[in-house]
């Protein structure tokens, strides 16, 4: 069974037609024979943004496999590898398990949970007391449950007072926030997994579904395959597996969305394409956007993208005659060039022919992390929780009320601090405490010899909640052993808005506790309060969170406030949202064609697309679109660190379907490390012909930052495209020659103007051979 799920990924296709229910496939992998199993919770994957539903086998207080639900809304008793397999790392025999303090000799030692805790209140207090709340930061996860990332809000907006809170997410998913917030008014993706049913026409753009959701690739491989199969038009400079499937693969040049997208919007509107009705009631800006577009023919198009003038004909012709059209974007948008700009104009692609709320027609901003949705939805990144305005007083006002606290002591003179500035802050000094929360920055961040610097520095207190020792923990002052899912109770939302409880199933290993647990024990130290006196957060157990959270969320766009833990454990998956009067939730956002852009609701007043430029309450107000979307459109601009003599090739970074994140738990399960043991350089066969170079052969990429050697890896990618997977750091190193292997030694310190995303697709490198040829690349034949 391993074997062949590690192999064939996607596992055995069942082909439907339009309209018809997908067939269900249940996944399972246990290490006992199933009439061993002593028990199966439910509980739901969070080893990607699709969010399935699974059950966990529990026998002796040990998690000894899982199996998909079959009447899951999301995958129909389906599981990727990562799902398969990857609870076997709540077991890796490495697992932190005790607290680590740094002593006087600069070792990390274990201690007990009083002594850590002590340190890591102590010190956060000192640097209140002497610098004020803007002295601490917090960066959290993708992959902690709601209940966490809304304590979390708390403590620091709240508690502590600090605007200084992000998540990783930062990394993988603002962009997919900021571009519905600025088309739509609000975040939430308008649909729902079930229009993959209904469609005729699949748009997915720099988004390799096939390796990062496997399931949904399943899914939509199955529509490919029965017998009304809708047409797939791929936008990506690499020939993945997803665009070898494509009716059309647009092998843009990295950096170039933009260009590509207008020409794309050039064609519909030239064609007669759009619905103009709908356009004229329910949208604003389509004058703007037609005189931009309108300079950018498939002509022009296609000498900035390497892309033929006619194939970009031939797949607006797809865009353009199909009646149902589902859309989705991922990191080779989110991590590239002009990012929301390139991911808004996707939007504009459905807005143009009235595409959207209805079934069968939605767009995805796909999510990369498996709760990424949650750190949006609870404030726990940029924003503040409920999809609240940072400029509304009356918004910040509610928030204020529900945390029983003075509206000043919610940060909200400026937009909450994200991430890459949080790391300038502390590398000028004037953050002393950062709390990294589940994640590993020294090796995910870019321009990776910077930001070790930073962690590094004496003046900087660094606190790491973990499971294992990872190269950010090496660096850190205290460590604190974190339970992983499995080991814990919680909810969370995947990309199309459905929210899962995962229940615990055993018990987390030595002292390691959750981080709800962790977070609670800082505030009581820390003696936050209310403006009564009570304590700040006043739950006790993660229900009790949900219940507070839930209920900030009534009225809003991303209304929970029906939805408690009964409901959720009695149904697979629910959609919000979910108020009193509508139990069951909505499965299409935006079916009345009313958009939460009302200068009164809207999440964000937007931003200039081309210089961040953020847009105030007074000047949204004046031209209040009164439920109306936004039509925005931007011009192509050519990349900051363009190619040259010396650096003649584009770099771009990305996931693989074996592994998750920098493979903190991925490289500690068998069958996923096997898979995938060592980072690997894809290369153009013509680009490797040129430089000498054969497959396996060891090569180093160099960019104006730094260097990575590995073996090479020929494929049919585009000429002038490296591709180098973000995977792999520096703790297992095989062999001296390969000491340089995290991809993002050669990424750039660059963001999006508006979601401030790094762009870690849009660096400029070079490649020589650096020695003979190795073994065979394993597991990058996907």
């Amino acid at each position: 069974m391993a074997g062949s799920r590690i192999e064939d990924v996607w596992g055995a296709r069942t082909p439907y037609a339009a309209g018809v229910r997908w067939p269900e496939r249940v996944d399972r992998f246990l290490t006992v024979d199933e009439d061993r199993v002593e028990h199966w919770v439910p509980s739901a994957c969070v080893l990607c943004s699709n969010g399935c539903g699974m059950d966990v086998a529990v026998t002796g207080g040990r998690i000894v496999g899982v199996r998909g639900r079959a009447g899951d809304r999301i995958n129909h008793g389906r599981l990727g590898p990562k799902g398969l397999y990857g609870w076997q790392a709540n077991h890796a025999p490495d697992r932190l398990t005790d607290p680590l303090v740094r002593g006087s000799d600069g070792e990390l030692r274990p201690t007990d949970w009083d002594t850590a805790m002590a340190a890591v209140a102590a010190r956060s207090a000192r640097v209140l007391a002497d610098h004020g709340p803007h002295g601490l930061a917090f960066y959290t996860s993708g992959q902690l449950f709601a209940e966490e990332y809304y304590t979390q809000a708390v403590i620091a907006r709240g508690g502590i007072g600090t605007p200084h809170l992000d998540g990783n997410t930062r990394l993988c998913t603002a962009t997919a926030e900021w571009a519905l917030i600025e088309s739509f008014g609000c975040d939430g993706n308008p649909g729902s997994y079930r229009d993959v049913d209904l469609c005729d026409t699949l748009f997915l753009v720099g988004h390799n579904a096939a390796e990062t959701q496997t399931v949904l690739w399943s899914r939509m491989l199955d529509r490919r395959r029965g017998p009304d199969a809708p047409r797939l038009v791929v936008a990506d400079p690499r020939a993945t597996p997803t665009a070898r499937e494509a009716d059309v693969h647009l092998a843009l040049r990295p950096g170039t969305n933009v260009a590509l997208l207008n020409a794309l919007l050039h064609e519909l509107i030239a064609n007669g394409w759009p619905d103009e009705d709908f356009l004229a009631s329910h949208t604003v800006g389509y004058d703007a956007l037609r005189t931009v577009v309108a300079d950018c023919p498939p002509e022009r198009a296609a000498g900035i993208c390497g892309v033929d003038a006619a194939l970009i004909r031939e797949a607006a012709g797809i865009l353009g005659t199909g009646r149902r059209l589902v859309s989705t974007v991922l990191q080779g948008v989110y991590q590239s060039h002009q990012a929301t700009a390139a991911a808004v104009q996707v939007n504009n692609i459905h807005l143009l022919r009235g595409m959207i709320g209805r079934p069968g027609c939605t767009v995805f901003q796909m999510n990369g992390q498996p709760t990424a949705e949650n750190t949006r939805e609870t404030g726990a990144d940029g924003t503040l929780p409920a999809f609240m305005n940072w400029q509304n007083e009356a918004h910040v006002r509610r928030i204020s009320e529900a945390w029983n606290l003075d509206v000043e002591k919610i940060p909200h003179h400026a937009p909450p601090t994200h991430a890459m500035d949080i790391f300038r802050r502390c590398e000028e000094g004037e953050v002393k405490f950062l709390w990294v929360t589940g994640t590993n920055p020294a090796v995910s961040l870019p321009d990776l010899h910077r930001i070790r610097a930073v962690y590094g520095q004496d003046r900087l207190f660094l606190v790491v909640s973990d499971a294992f020792r990872t190269e950010t923990t090496e660096l850190a002052d205290v460590v604190l052993p974190a339970a992983l899912w499995g080991e814990k109770t919680g909810c969370h939302t995947n990309a199309d808005r459905t929210v899962h409880l995962s229940t615990q199933a055993v018990d987390p290993p030595g002292q390691a506790r959750s981080d709800f647990a962790i977070l609670l024990d800082y505030a009581r130290r820390m003696d936050l309060r209310d403006r009564d006196g009570r304590p700040l957060p006043p739950w006790t157990e993660p229900e009790e969170a949900w219940r507070a959270f839930t209920a900030l969320t009534a009225g809003r766009p991303c209304d929970q406030s029906a939805l408690t833990y009964e409901r959720l454990r009695d149904a697979d998956g629910v959609q919000w949202p979910v108020t009193g009067a509508a139990p069951d939730g909505t499965e299409r956002l935006y079916a009345d064609h009313r958009f939460p852009t009302r200068a009164g609701v809207c999440e964000d007043y937007g931003h200039d697309l081309a210089t961040g430029e953020q847009h105030g309450p007074a000047e949204y107000a004046a031209h209040d679109p009164g439920g109306r979307a936004f039509l925005k459109a931007a011009a192509y601009e050519p990349p900051e660190e363009p190619v040259d003599d010396d650096y003649p090739l584009h770099l771009t970074t990305g996931r693989r379907v074996h592994h998750w994140h920098t493979r903190t738990k991925t490289a500690r399960v068998p069958e996923l490390d096997a898979a995938a043991p060592e980072v690997w350089v894809e290369l153009c066969p013509d680009d490797a012909r040129a430089r000498g170079i054969r497959d396996g052969d060891l090569v180093r990429v160099t960019s104006r930052r730094g260097e990575v050697v590995a073996p090479a890896l020929l494929t049919g990618s585009r000429p002038g495209t490296v591709f180098v997977p973000f995977h792999y750091g520096y703790f297992d190193l095989p062999t001296p020659h390969r000491r340089t292997r995290a991809a993002n030694e050669l990424t750039r310190t660059a963001w999006d103007p508006v979601s401030k995303q790094p762009l870690f697709k849009s660096a400029a490198v070079r490649v020589d051979k650096a020695g003979p040829r190795a073994a065979p690349v394993a597991g990058s034949g996907t």
